[in-house]
């Protein structure tokens, strides 16, 4: 699995999971404990994995839905 997406943000990563779960697709959110344990001092952000094949597809969808500029490059 490859990173596409790097945030502190639980409402964008809420939406993240709705759009990806919603077209079917598999995904990650890694770090999210090691982010709630350290607060609110955002040096810990969440990341968003998808399988690297799909990675593109991913990264469409989610340019789609408004979210491009918060894609990570590649």
């Amino acid at each position: 699995m490859i990173e596409i997406m790097r945030t502190n943000d639980l409402v964008l990563i809420s939406f993240v999971e709705a759009t990806l779960a919603g077209a079917g697709m598999r995904f990650f959110v890694a770090d999210g404990y090691t982010s709630a344990m350290e607060g609110s001092l955002g040096f810990l952000p969440r990341r968003i994995l998808v399988e690297e094949e799909r990675a593109d597809q991913a990264r469409s969808l989610l340019a789609a839905a408004g979210l491009e500029h918060e894609l990570k490059r590649e």
